[in-house]
């Protein structure tokens, strides 16, 4: 890269920038939709219980997901105290840990690239670049502030992908491939880092956090039409079981306490079912992905487009330079993930997060050559990635607060707590409003098995209020309001809404 005025200078602005925003507002912004309340409760009922192995919602088992994010929520509120910065806190060190990780590896392709004298490849700035873009991603930016376990299996993913990558990069090529000569301690360490690192996605999502690492190397190879060293073939023989036994610090002890109803509700319903049917609602069209992915790379999707038209010009076969490994394999890190996914019967967008960290690798490849271009570029680009934070730093703070009133039943339940309401149950009326797991903790109507439960009358609502008490509080949409205050059985009083909701006390006449 020719030198240029650009002051360096004005990096280090945009990335104390990132930093902060990563943590802006996390106290601020409710916990919004139905998994944030619901991850968030979870971890405070371990937490309250001092129970380190058994997730449970409202006092009932939740098999549902793994165990790391509910680690990391407990630690936080060990620290922080029990709130939504606390719930978010970690997956904002994942976020910035993700950034890190990829930086680490695309320098290390810099490195490599002048030490083997491939000047007339020079890589320098693909590591700011990237890492500059990747932070300033808006699906990076958005999933590092909100708790959920998208962010938390994309880092051990990444940490995976890069050890397997600093191995690929550094292990002999060529004859020695077909014996363990020229290999040293460290490439076996980086190896056995990635089924160590795989270990630690089983913890963040379940079987997911083996098939996408395992599958993107599998296709790397594939995209260059060569067979993976014997080294690494050999190594999936104690690589998995290492993987297992990283994994089997929860996996083990809660199939020794819950035994099969574990392994049925884990593995068979939220692992097989979800991903072979549409039984948990969450159908979208085979495509759905291939435009979610770009979508999370704004404001970065023009590079993404680019790179993607330019992979038709790479050299086929067998890469020769340390800058065409990592091309390949950000490649595969990205197409994989799409297509497995495209496939499933149940499509979220986070669910293809993992993949971002390859898109960005494209991305930051082409940043650098479009600054390479001519020295003013880099003022552009220094111009997208600055301003994207300060966009984000106003919407946090002028927009989003207010917005997000309209999307939890936080405020709602506050306000019935101010108003004498602070004890009484919660029952859902013609809704079910999840996003109450964590306001309304302990206090919500619930079915014999643990699921929220849902009235359909004021009379249920009454008959249930009989064993309780004389009070209740009920949310309800705004259109069936007055299925309360008209009803002959409760009075009714309409304390507060967010535009869609209500909540309602009542007491039984």
């Amino acid at each position: 890269m020719r030198n240029s005025n650009f002051p360096k200078a004005l990096w280090l602005v945009v990335i104390i920038g990132f930093i902060a925003l990563y943590f802006f507002g996390l106290n601020f912004v409710p916990l919004l939709g139905p998994d944030e309340p619901r991850y968030a409760q979870i971890a405070r009922e371990m937490f309250e219980r001092n129970d380190w192995l058994t997730p449970t919602l409202g006092g009932f088992n939740w098999f549902e997901k793994p165990i790391l994010l509910y680690w990391l929520e407990i630690i936080a509120y060990n620290i922080f105290g029990v709130s939504e910065f606390s719930a978010r806190f970690f997956s904002a060190i994942f976020g910035l840990l993700t950034i890190f990780s990829v930086y680490r590896l695309c320098r290390r392709i810099e490195i490599a690239v002048e030490k083997k004298g491939f000047y007339s490849q020079n890589a320098q700035g693909l590591a700011r670049f990237t890492a500059i873009s990747l932070a300033t991603s808006i699906g990076l930016i958005a999933f590092s502030r909100g708790a959920s376990f998208d962010i938390i299996l994309t880092l051990p993913i990444t940490l995976s992908l890069v050890c397997f990558m600093t191995f690929e990069l550094y292990a002999p090529h060529g004859q020695s491939d077909h014996d363990f000569r020229g290999y040293f301690v460290s490439d076996l360490l980086f190896l056995a880092l990635f089924y160590v690192f795989i270990g630690v996605a089983l913890l963040a999502k379940g079987l997911i956090g083996a098939v996408i690492p395992l599958g993107v190397v599998f296709t790397y190879y594939f995209f260059q039409f060569r067979f993976p060293p014997r080294l690494f073939v050999f190594s999936l023989f104690w690589g998995i079981p290492l993987a297992v036994l990283v994994a089997s610090a929860w996996y083990l002890p809660m199939y020794l306490t819950h035994g099969y109803g574990f392994i049925d509700e884990f593995f068979v319903q939220h692992h097989f079912q979800r991903y072979t049917s549409n039984k948990y609602q969450h159908p979208q069209p085979f495509y759905f992905f291939w435009w979610v992915l770009p979508a999370l790379t704004v404001p970065w999707i023009p590079f993404l487009l680019i790179a993607f038209w330019h992979t038709r010009n790479w050299r086929r076969g067998i890469a020769q330079i340390p800058s065409d490994y990592l091309r390949y394999f950000a490649l595969a890190w990205m197409i994989f993930p799409i297509a497995f996914f495209s496939l499933s019967g149940s499509k979220l967008p986070g669910y293809i997060l993992p993949a971002l960290p390859g898109a960005m690798i494209l991305i930051g490849d082409r940043i650098r050559r479009f600054v390479k271009n001519h020295e003013y570029n880099e003022w552009l680009i220094f111009g997208i990635s600055s301003g994207t934070i300060a966009v984000c730093f106003i919407l946090l703070a002028l927009f989003v607060k207010g917005f997000a009133s309209h999307e939890t039943v936080k405020f709602l339940i506050e306000k019935a707590d101010a108003e004498g309401y602070k004890n009484a149950k919660i029952y859902n009326l013609h809704t079910l409003s999840h996003n109450a797991e964590f306001y309304g903790a302990n206090r919500l109507a619930r079915e014999p098995e643990g699921k929220l439960k849902r009235f359909e009358s004021v009379g249920e609502i009454a008959d249930d209020i009989k064993k309780t008490g004389k009070t209740g509080v009920v949310i309800v949409p705004l259109e069936y309001v007055n299925q309360l205050t008209a009803n002959e059985l409760v009075t009714a009083n309409v304390l507060a809404d967010n535009k869609e909701l209500a909540i309602v006390g009542v007491t039984l006449k």
